[in-house]
């Protein structure tokens, strides 16, 4: 059946950043048939079933390239417990532990952070994670798609930005690659093809030149997008320089881990060498805008992207919300280049959406345009905090909120329609992930008495 939405606000991000007022967008099967005036798309399909968008805008849905859907548990806490930007540097990115959890636990979380998602028009997501074989059906069930990386390293003891000297573990590392290529064998192009499998190295710190090595050349093995967490914290570059002798950028090019299939998240602390050898790999950058802001850290977005590197967006930890990652993109970026208009609001939409896609390893979505992936999302532009509606991408990126995202489409699917979740009970895991977070959070600091409760932290 073909599906017409008509009489809405159209924004393409085609290569022109085309948009149509009272335009219209054809769906059959997975992909997009017509985009184009409303008249002339509904003179096209008569017999289609029609969906009255007025008032409404239909746009792409949003990649979110960057993300640990489990570290949901965290909210509220690791947000405010960053590690220091100077010396002396400490081992992870919180003193606080995350709480382990059991299977059935973790996929609650995990289907939390994917219903902020949907809800805020989230329709592609990397998941860089371990033990993801656990929620996969879970996360299949949601109707979105994924790229899910398991992720490989080989240090022995300490986390990112541990000034203690490496040591290795060679089983640790063999054990990670097994991982990967299980998962990669038993779920690569399942879910009608929603689900694709990449690679993950943890991040130069963690990972032994040998590891490394090992990742690329499965990487290649398996023809897959593979990522990494890049010049994420001070402590980090530290770490590498005191054990490598070199940048972490540096050490990853010698060993020719940077590829243009390679999605470097963070990128934050980086000298501008670093920057320019990840351009010239045409190397794939995560904006993590929203906890950059919250650890009080930014990349050198325009540099990197004059340098060649394509700019994709990611929420990362504790939040989902891709509406607020680019409007935090935008405005993080113009301050430090001290520029109120550039970039533009068309512009970071670019990287939020077809950009997205296209590191992603899909080339036929994230732009609405004849032959594309089905993936868009329909916006009610009838808030008073987008009243009057005259330039509407500028409107939605400035002003918009994910609640404003009422319905989402994945392959010619609703998975949202009408602000009613289709695929997610929501009621259930919103209220199983209250009950549980507090559950596994009071077993931790019971069983950790040496731990500071962070202020105002309900244990009740």
């Amino acid at each position: 059946m073909t599906i017409v939405i008509h009489g809405a606000a159209v924004a393409t991000v085609d290569a022109d950043d085309t948009v149509i007022y009272d335009g219209a967008v054809a769906v059959e099967a997975d992909r997009i048939l017509a985009v184009g005036p409303s008249r002339d798309v509904l003179a096209r399909y008569p017999g289609a079933e029609k969906v009255d968008g007025s008032g409404k805008a239909v746009m792409p849905g949003f990649a979110n390239v960057h993300t640990h859907l489990g570290m949901t548990l965290a909210r509220g806490i690791y947000e405010d417990l960053s590690p220091p930007h100077k010396p002396p540097f400490t081992s992870g990115l919180a003193p606080l532990p995350l709480p382990p959890l059991e299977p059935e636990e973790l996929k609650i979380f995990c289907q939390l952070g994917v219903l902020e998602a949907i809800r805020s028009g989230t329709t592609a997501i990397l998941e860089d994670a371990t033990g993801i074989e656990i929620y996969v059906e879970e996360m299949a069930a949601t109707g979105a798609r994924f790229l899910l990386t398991e992720r490989a390293w080989d240090k022995a003891k300490g986390s990112i930005g541990d000034p203690a000297p490496f040591e290795v573990d060679r089983k640790q590392g063999e054990r990670c690659l097994a991982r990967i290529e299980a998962l990669h064998a038993k779920r690569h192009g399942t879910a009608e093809g929603r689900i694709t499998i990449g690679v993950s190295a943890w991040a130069p710190d963690m990972c032994s030149p040998e590891l490394l090595r090992d990742v690329r050349a499965l990487q290649q093995k398996l023809d897959a997008v593979a990522t990494i967490h890049l010049n994420q914290i001070w402590g980090e570059v530290a770490a590498v320089k005191a054990e490598r002798g070199r940048l972490p950028t540096e050490y990853l090019d010698e060993l020719g881990f940077l590829n243009e299939r390679l999605i470097a998240a963070h990128c934050r602390c980086m000298e501008p060498q670093e920057e320019r050898r990840l351009g010239k790999a045409k190397v794939t950058v995560a904006f993590n805008s929203a906890i950059a802001a919250r650890r009080g850290l930014s990349p050198r977005i325009g540099d990197l992207e004059g340098y060649g590197c394509r700019i994709a967006m990611g929420s990362d930890n504790m939040a989902e919300d891709m509406v607020e990652v680019v409007r935090t993109g935008l405005f993080m970026e113009r301050v430090r280049r001290q520029d109120g208009r550039r970039p533009t609001p068309e512009h970071a939409h670019r990287w939020a959406t077809v950009n997205g896609y296209h590191a992603m390893g899909i080339t036929d979505g994230g732009a609405l345009v004849p032959g594309n992936k089905a993936d868009l999302i329909v916006i009610d532009l009838k808030g008073a905090h987008l009243v009057p509606v005259l330039r509407v991408v500028s409107d939605y990126v400035h002003q918009g909120q994910g609640r404003d995202v009422e319905a989402v489409m994945v392959d010619g699917r609703w998975i949202m329609r009408g602000g009613a979740m289709l695929t997610i009970d929501e009621e259930r895991i919103v209220a199983e992930a209250q009950r549980l977070g507090k559950l596994a959070w009071g077993r931790l600091f019971e069983s950790r008495p040496d731990l500071a409760v962070p202020a105002g932290f309900a244990l009740g």
